[in-house]
């Protein structure tokens, strides 16, 4: 969150974070957030990790989305032009499906790899589909 850092928030009482959540109805805006994207999409060959923002609002109060969930991808076609790719999730998802949806889906391609006798720690970029150079 602006103005916010991880060792202010971990020092944060219980009663300091209701009341801060008083104050904006229980909705926090994140930006610049720590997330396995950035990890990712590096580890897949796609963008350096340095190149890849996440944000957004969550709503602590509520398990209906505050805002539709957008997605924006810049990169450049194998033709060589810059293009952006803007998709959004439908709202009749819910902030949980929109988590739970791919966990589980990783988690099934990982049985299927261990049933099929392939051991180790992957993560989405070993197993999301590659991208042509």
């Amino acid at each position: 969150m602006p103005g916010y850092s991880v060792d202010r928030a971990r020092a944060m009482s219980d009663k300091e974070v209701a009341a801060l959540l008083d104050t904006t109805n229980g909705l926090i805006s994140l930006e610049n957030m720590e997330h396995a994207d950035d990890i990712m999409l590096e580890l897949a060959g796609i963008v350096d990790r340095d190149r890849v923002t996440v944000g957004g609002v969550v709503d602590t109060r509520n398990a209906k989305k505050p805002l539709s969930t957008n997605v924006q991808v810049t990169g450049r076609t194998f033709e060589g032009k810059i293009s952006t790719h803007t998709f959004t999730l439908g709202d009749e998802t819910s902030m949980a499906a929109n988590v739970c949806g791919p966990a589980f889906g990783y988690l099934k391609a990982g049985i299927e790899l261990h049933q099929r006798g392939i051991y180790g720690l992957f993560t989405a970029a070993e197993i999301m589909p590659k991208f042509v150079r």
